[in-house]
């Protein structure tokens, strides 16, 4: 951060609690600075110089944090939202206030999501003009025509009259459901790989309409070099190894 700060802005920027706690946690002796107990967390310290030590363990300042997600159903990609659980809300052992996601998965939409608070890289990845590619595993209520691949490679027109970016479309094939786990005929999908290089709203579930298709279930897998830790269950997260961010900033 190159400036000293607060020791209790420290230590709840690195997610070590509350300003109250923090403060009970100086009384208490728990806290030592440079190898000397502190009382007061009023003082200011120098984060890249000075030891910082909690309950005996050092802790590390980090000015960028990069955690990937596995978001789950039925929460928002927002930093706050007065009605619903965020994905902000899942970091639950992380106290930073100023972490976003970059972009966002609907609230139904599951999968990858990157939550930062580098905006520079979020704009790169989100900028229009670097195309950076975001796959989808979906599964759509019915067939698609024979040419839906050759037709969203050529980009398609949306009802609106919104014109997309040329798309990447595979179908893996046909899938029956559980008993109960879909309405229809048969239970059957149709299960689908898309890639696309934007971002508007609700664009892939628009996109498989404009095909005549439904989307019953999406899944974010990657977005760019960065790849869903498959062993994350929905609602886990881990900060992204020094090889996923480096790839991320090439």
């Amino acid at each position: 951060m190159g400036q000293n700060i607060r020791l209790d802005r420290f230590l709840t920027d690195m997610g070590k609690g509350t300003r109250s706690q923090i403060k009970e946690a100086a009384k208490s002796g728990r806290i030592q600075v440079n190898g000397q107990t502190v009382k007061k967390t009023d003082q200011k310290i120098d984060p890249q110089k000075d030891a910082v030590l909690l309950d005996g363990r050092e802790v590390s300042y980090h000015i960028w944090e990069y955690f990937l997600l596995n978001k789950p159903q039925g929460v928002v990609s927002a930093t706050r939202d007065d009605k619903c659980r965020t994905v902000i809300d899942l970091l639950e052992g992380e106290g930073r206030k100023d972490l976003f996601p970059v972009g966002r998965l609907d609230k139904d939409t599951e999968g990858l999501l990157l939550l930062t608070n580098d905006g520079s890289l979020a704009h790169r990845l989100l900028s229009p003009k670097r195309h950076v590619d975001k796959q989808y595993y979906a599964q759509i209520s019915s067939s698609l025509p024979p040419d839906a691949p050759k037709r969203l490679s050529e980009g398609i027109t949306l009802a609106d009259g919104t014109r997309l970016l040329p798309a990447r479309l595979e179908i893996l094939g046909m899938k029956q459901m559980p008993e109960g786990g879909l309405s229809g005929e048969d239970n059957w999908v149709t299960e689908i790989l898309l890639t696309i290089q934007e971002g508007k709203f609700h664009q892939v579930k628009r996109m498989i309409s404009a095909l005549g298709g439904t989307v019953v279930f999406l899944k974010r897998l990657s977005m760019g070099p960065l790849k869903l830790d498959e062993t994350l269950a929905p609602g886990q997260y881990r900060r992204l190894t020094g090889e996923e961010i480096a790839r991320l900033k090439v």
